[in-house]
């Protein structure tokens, strides 16, 4: 080849890109274009891990991000987590120690429910369980809250002003515990993400959930005739018995587990004897008087066993070998004797009283004044001493004043120390019988008018003080309160089922967020 020829070779290869010079300098372009490429995707890659943590860490993606869907509404990780929080919280303030005893840890609060197993579930965890509770929350407001728009009904401004003025404060409390703020102190509490905005829309949300629910509960109504014949269908087991019972065990000998039918016989001979004593010992009036007589005549008046006396016994509680005999039509001072059904022996019972709860019962309106309790919890007579002439001001307060209902139920609202009619100018409605302390339950039940006012001492585990009382009237029948609760109970739970059946929660990705 000639050098001319070979000249223009290289000049041809040279502009092909294809000879030696050029291509190593393409080699080495494309090397450094790989390297530069490799620490640009590193560095991004870098920059969203940084990005993703900062953003994971402000909280945007639990206020952002879709955890459920509840009828075509999204609710955020943060707004499922106060709900979740909320069942959480609810519980350990409700069992306190207890809560140990259904094998719930609290001691890493809410961020350690993942890892524990549920004893109320079925292989679940805690994490599990309060998760379910939320989700149930949240489909009933949801249902409630689309009721209450359906229906016009609206929270006043007052119901707002206390739900507003329960957080008054909580920014400032909130940073004397250590935390930078109030969205601080309720994300520990509730959850991540959740913020003061976010914990009072909830509080109002079910606020208005509640009110919704009082007002649709209102509309279900009986008539007297349905409301008796529940109560009728209902056979006793509502009834309330008092009777006497003295248990005459057959003697077991020893180095057997049962006692032998001559040891039955034996005491089925003795507990009848003893209602024949009974039976012939009707010169001594009082019914317990003659029946401990009785006992001690055929057992020894040394002995220490004396007659049991039950009270109020709820009739779906009797014991199953007596039930039957003390629900028929019995009288005061009957007496039988029942062998009793595990071999034992035989029991002798003498029937006082049965109380079907047809009576009427009371509407009353109070003034708590509490006594003030000293270090150790005691109540010292000056203490309680205090009360009892700040309650004697008060009705003198009154009876200065109009001395009408409405003007006592100002009162309440003013100096009752009662949170559970404060608000509502002291009133109870439809007291039954037994269930205030027994101050309280007396002037209830002694025969009072309309109008008429007392101050009666009370006293239980959690106070002791003294009720300025007002006697309003009569209430419904106890059996009728009994019927239309259970019958409105089961009839409201069967509207919620229904109202709530097309907002049923469908998880999303960013569940795994909650909790």
């Amino acid at each position: 080849m000639s050098a001319s020829t070979d000249r223009k070779n290289r000049l041809a290869a040279r502009a092909a890109g294809t000879d030696k010079k050029t291509l190593a300098a393409q080699e080495e372009a494309k090397k450094k274009a790989k390297e530069k490429l490799r620490w640009t995707v590193g560095t991004i890659l870098v920059l969203v891990l940084i990005a993703a943590v900062l953003f994971l860490n402000s909280g945007l993606l639990y206020t952002t991000a879709t955890a459920l869907t509840v009828g075509g509404e999204k609710l955020s990780p943060a707004e499922v987590n106060y709900y979740y929080g909320n069942g959480y919280l609810n519980m350990v303030n409700s069992y306190g120690s207890y809560t140990s005893m259904l094998g719930l840890d609290t001691s890493n609060g809410i961020s350690g429910l993942r890892k524990q197993e549920c004893s109320m579930l079925d292989g679940g965890t805690w994490r599990d369980y309060f998760l379910q509770a939320a989700e149930s929350d949240i489909s009933q407001v949801t249902a409630l809250l689309s009721y209450a728009r359906d229906n016009g009904i609206t929270l006043s401004e007052d119901e707002i002003a206390q739900i507003e003025a329960s957080y008054e404060g909580i920014d400032e409390y909130a940073r004397q515990q250590g935390y930078a703020g109030a969205d601080a102190l309720l994300a520990m509490n509730y959850g991540q993400g959740v913020t003061l905005k976010i914990a009072k829309q909830g509080q109002l949300d079910q606020a208005l959930a509640s009110k919704a629910y009082d007002e649709a509960s209102k509309g279900f109504t009986y008539s007297e005739e349905k409301l008796e014949q529940y109560y009728a269908d209902l056979n006793g087991s509502r009834d309330l018995f008092d009777y006497l019972v003295y248990d005459v065990k057959a003697v077991v000998a020893e180095g057997t587990e049962e006692a032998d039918e001559a040891a039955k016989a034996e005491a089925a001979a003795t507990a009848d004897a003893i209602s024949m004593a009974y039976q012939d010992g009707d010169d001594i009036e009082d019914i317990t008087e003659r029946f401990e007589a009785a006992v001690d005549s055929q057992t020894g008046e040394t002995g220490e066993e004396k007659p049991t006396a039950r009270s109020n016994v709820n009739g779906g509680g009797l014991n199953a070998d007596y039930s039957e005999w003390l629900m028929g039509e019995r009288k005061e001072g009957d007496i039988t004797v029942v062998a009793d059904s595990d071999g034992s022996g035989s029991s002798v019972l003498v029937f006082l009283s049965r109380n079907d709860n047809h009576y009427k019962t009371a509407n009353v309106r109070h003034i708590l004044i509490r006594a003030e309790a000293d270090a150790d919890g005691n109540y010292t007579d000056e203490a309680k001493a205090a009360a009892k002439a700040r309650a004697e001001e008060i009705l003198a307060e009154y009876e200065a004043g109009e001395k009408t209902e409405e003007s006592f139920a100002a009162l309440a609202e003013q100096y009752s120390e009662d949170s559970g009619s404060n608000t509502n100018g002291g009133l109870y409605e439809s007291v039954p019988r037994g269930q205030m302390v027994p101050e309280f339950d007396a002037f209830c039940f002694e025969g009072h008018k309309p109008g008429d006012t007392g101050i009666v001492y009370g006293e239980s585990a959690s106070y002791a003080g003294y009720h300025v009382m007002y006697y309003v009237g009569e209430g419904d029948l106890y059996s009728n309160v009994i019927a239309e609760s259970a019958l409105r109970s089961s009839d409201v739970s069967a509207w919620m089922d229904e109202l709530s059946a097309p907002y049923s929660p469908v998880e999303k990705f960013w569940i795994k967020l909650v909790g």
